[in-house]
């Protein structure tokens, strides 16, 4: 009963109400010898977090990143959110009974839309940090990018600390962990989209480039077959 109970504590705390994934903190019970590390409780596929180690006296630090996968276990990384490279690298190893909290980050949405019609009526109706796709369009100015991917779009979270994409597609929002490239569900959208914008809806007049003008030699797909490219 004990167990029954656990689980259906974990399966609560990982939908929020608004049927976004939310954070899940949990504990690395064992570590295998390739650096898996199993979770304790139930733990969904997909989600990215953070390790927290406790070194005690009141300290505690974020040591590594990780990304789960099938059975309740997950892979491990070092941390790499960190901007200052002033740092110090923290050298501590993962350990058994150190603090994860999966979906960290899972308030900051970028949001994927096709028009400005859709991208105000989501940002609306949901209570997240929306990182405005400008941002995104100039990350991918900057780096001479010409469509969408899972790449580009892990290295634009780990530059700015964005913790879930949500991208309007034919068939609902879907919603992508970008850290592990895993969609983690689909939720039911009403809006009526006259038009599109492709790649997607961004202010692209205030960028001070010419690379989405019609008259530049890159092309790009029109936005439904851009967001079923993304893979």
């Amino acid at each position: 009963m004990k167990k029954i109970l656990l689980i259906l504590i974990f399966t609560l705390l990982a939908i929020s109400n608004d049927g976004f994934p939310e954070r899940i903190e949990t504990s690395i019970q064992s570590i295998d010898k390739n650096g898996v590390v199993t979770l304790s409780g139930n733990i969904p596929k997909g989600r990215s977090g953070i390790v927290i180690h406790n070194y005690g006296k009141g300290l505690s630090a974020i040591t590594h990143s990780v990304v789960t996968i099938s059975g309740n276990r997950a892979t491990v990384t070092k941390y790499n959110f960190l901007k200052d490279t002033n740092m110090p690298m923290i050298e501590t190893p993962v350990k058994v009974g150190d603090r994860v909290i999966l979906g960290n980050l899972y308030s900051n949405v970028l949001l994927i839309a096709p028009d400005e019609q859709s991208y105000s009526k989501i940002t609306q109706a949901f209570n997240k940090l929306w990182i405005h796709p400008d941002i995104y369009a100039y990350y991918l100015i900057k780096n001479d990018e010409n469509r969408v991917t899972l790449k580009n779009l892990k290295g634009f979270a780990i530059e700015n600390e964005v913790g879930l994409v949500a991208i309007v597609a034919r068939d609902g929002l879907r919603i992508l962990d970008p850290l592990s490239g895993h969609y983690l569900r689909k939720l039911p959208i009403n809006i009526k989209i006259t038009k599109t914008q492709s790649p997607f809806y961004a202010r692209f007049e205030q960028i001070d480039t010419d690379i989405f003008s019609i008259s530049n030699r890159k092309e790009f797909p029109e936005y439904y077959k851009g967001v079923d490219r993304i893979r």
